[in-house]
């Protein structure tokens, strides 16, 4: 058996993973003991544990620093029972760590305490990460404990393990199952319940008003999307992305659909490769000088593809059959989709339709309207890039590669778990806030304005013999420009109004739009 001093003596330390520096005196403990005595090459958890001197629980950045009479024994059982009574589950840490230690050490663990409730869960997660059977009798006795605690983090449906009496309530399968953890901050946009209020802002408005205003949301979040990948496509391919943006949710979600998704994003084949990638893949640039690959995201192994997109499309499938939150559902596996980046190209789009799709699917987003995701997204794009960030940069350092004749990347070392299991707490967070930010602010004024824009055609029309297409250019005009006629509409498209007629409407336009704020 390998023995693992896990601190050293219980000396202090003061930096891990290069976070900042603990306390004097401070020890690690739990997945920080593990991961460090271990040399698990995972990326750092966000949540981090450590036992200091002082006889007080307190923050400190990431670390939670725990009193001394919370500290573990120094041993893998010790350090394993403290994550699990006080962290949760963490797929990456656990699946690294069992692949490094001997399995007769998770055998004696359980030998020593057969029917202890840590025990039991540590017993089950090494069959099911690992998918190897130990040479354990089935327990016949104690009471059924739940894997996931649901004060960590957001449970899935359960399913009973009669083996190790366990409930695995896992929101995924063993192929793909990133957890969110439990934070105030999602518990209070769960709270919110916003689902329901975007119902009744939808039942407080004419059915013909809230047809236009689906049809421009529709076009705006489908323009947005191409916008968020840098491309200014022609007004037709925004059209027929727009529509297909409208079908979200009504078709079962197969390899199949995502590589059709992927065929109407990509219509050109003549450049781009349609299907599931062949080769490596990275997000970044090139060096001017050498063409040298520089990844800020390295895409999952193209031999990893099938397994990671099958358990992703399973998770999806027993999310959906369950009460897990559509926010978080959506969060799970549209963030996943993209971190797996399965194509040559039109990952993002795909990756954004895909929010449509789970939240059109499990019914959050009432029936006709498309909230405009993509739209509040790219007015919070630095904020989307660091939640994509969050994922990529501490995968970096954990995967190896060299470049390609073509200037792509190969990946030399297994990388497969670094897709399936994260943590996806930054991305559901992030994704609340769009999602609240459209139900409250987004939808409301998109509304209002159409209300205001058809007080103000009424009257234009009722002032001056106009036709209907002039009368909404004339109006875009004045959108454009503060709510004045600008010098070009002056001197052409309405040089025959009058001065009076012209600072009649926009005095109309100002009374409308700014005097019933």
């Amino acid at each position: 058996m390998n023995m693992v001093n896990y601190n050293q003596n219980s000396r202090s330390v003061t930096i891990f993973h290069a976070f900042p520096a603990l306390e004097e005196g401070a020890t690690l403990a739990g997945y920080a003991a593990l991961i460090e005595g271990h040399g698990l090459l995972v990326p750092a958890p966000d949540y981090l544990c450590a036992i200091g001197s002082k006889h007080k629980r307190y923050d400190k950045g990431r670390w939670h620093i725990f009193t001394p009479r919370h500290k573990p024994d120094d041993t893998l059982y010790g350090h394993l029972r403290f994550a699990l009574k006080h962290e949760g589950v963490d797929l990456a840490a656990l699946k690294a760590l069992f692949s490094t230690i001997e399995k007769e050490e998770i055998i004696n663990i359980v030998r020593s305490e057969p029917t202890g409730a840590y025990s039991r869960r540590i017993w089950f997660l090494y069959e099911w990460l690992c998918e190897e059977k130990l040479d354990i009798e089935d327990v016949k006795q104690g009471n059924f404990v739940d894997i996931i605690n649901d004060a960590f983090q957001y449970p899935g449906q359960s399913r009973d393990s009669k083996r190790h009496r366990v409930r695995n309530n896992f929101p995924g399968t063993r192929e793909f199952c990133p957890l969110i953890r439990r934070t105030e901050k999602l518990d209070q946009f769960i709270g919110l319940n916003l689902s329901q209020a975007a119902i009744d802002h939808i039942g407080k408005t004419h059915a013909g008003l809230l047809s236009r205003a689906a049809a421009f949301l529709l076009l705006k979040d489908s323009k947005a999307s191409y916008t968020i990948e840098g491309e200014t496509p022609p007004h037709s391919r925004i059209e027929r992305w727009g529509k297909i943006i409208g079908e979200a949710g009504k078709r079962e979600l197969t390899v199949e659909e995502l590589e059709s998704l992927q065929s109407v994003v990509i219509t050109d084949k003549r450049f781009v490769m349609h299907g599931q990638r062949t080769e490596g893949g990275f997000v970044g640039d090139h060096d001017r000088t050498t063409g040298m690959p520089m990844p800020v995201h390295i895409s999952a192994r193209f031999e990893d593809l099938d397994s990671l997109l099958l358990g992703l499309i399973n998770t999806h499938k027993m999310l959906g059959d369950s009460n897990y939150d559509a926010v978080l559902m959506a969060a799970l596996i549209a963030f996943g989709f993209v971190f797996i980046h399965p194509f040559e190209d039109g990952n993002g789009r795909i990756h954004r339709y895909m929010f449509h799709h789970v939240l059109a699917e499990k019914g959050f987003v009432p029936k006709g309207l498309v909230f405009p995701v993509s739209a509040v997204i790219l007015e919070r794009i630095d904020e989307y890039r660091q939640t994509l960030e969050h994922f990529s940069k501490p995968r970096l350092d954990l995967i190896e590669w060299r470049p390609t004749e073509k200037n792509n990347i190969e990946v030399l070392n297994e990388t497969i778990d670094l897709y399936r299991y994260f943590d996806a707490t930054k991305q559901a967070e992030f994704f609340f806030e769009c999602v609240e930010e459209t139900v409250n602010k987004t939808l409301p004024e998109e509304v209002d304005y159409l209300k205001k824009y058809d007080q103000l055609n009424d009257f234009i029309k009722n002032y001056i013999d106009m036709p209907d297409k002039l009368v909404d250019l004339l109006i875009r005009f004045l959108d454009q420009n503060g709510g004045k006629f600008s010098k070009r509409a002056r001197e052409k498209e309405f040089n025959q109004l009058t001065e009076a007629e012209i600072e009649t409407i926009e005095r109309k336009r100002d009374d409308v739009f700014q005097g019933n704020k």
